[in-house]
């Protein structure tokens, strides 16, 4: 199993970013994904999920600005970041669940995201 994320970088304020993660060595669609964040110095914060079926999650800090989505052909998922604020800034990281265990199995090594003018 690997994950990988990517589409972090340096945006200002009010802006958007769009991350990737692209999944292998497993059949991404029987899965939920989901997406979290560690900002310096804080802990892990959850930032959305979806389902094997589509649904989606969000915290709520992140709704109405952040957007997961998913393209099975393409075996990844996707967060889309709009209306950035500094306190944004993180290493986002994308995860599997295991409804089976109730917990997630495999991390990627995460991705930068600065907000910053």
């Amino acid at each position: 199993v690997q994950l990988v994320e990517s589409g972090g970088g340096l945006v200002q304020p009010g802006g958007s970013l769009t991350l990737s993660c692209a999944a292998s060595g497993f059949t991404f669609s029987r899965f939920a994904m989901d997406w979290s964040r560690q900002a310096p110095g804080k802990g892990l914060e959850w930032v959305s999920g979806i389902s094997s079926e589509g649904n989606t999650q969000y915290a709520d800090s992140m709704k109405g600005r952040f957007t997961i989505s998913r393209d099975i052909a393409k075996n990844t998922v996707y967060l889309q970041m709009n209306s950035l604020k500094p306190e944004d800034t993180a290493t986002y990281y994308c995860h599997r669940y295991r409804s089976d265990y109730d917990s997630y199995d495999y991390w990627g090594q995460g991705t930068q995201v600065t907000v910053s003018s």
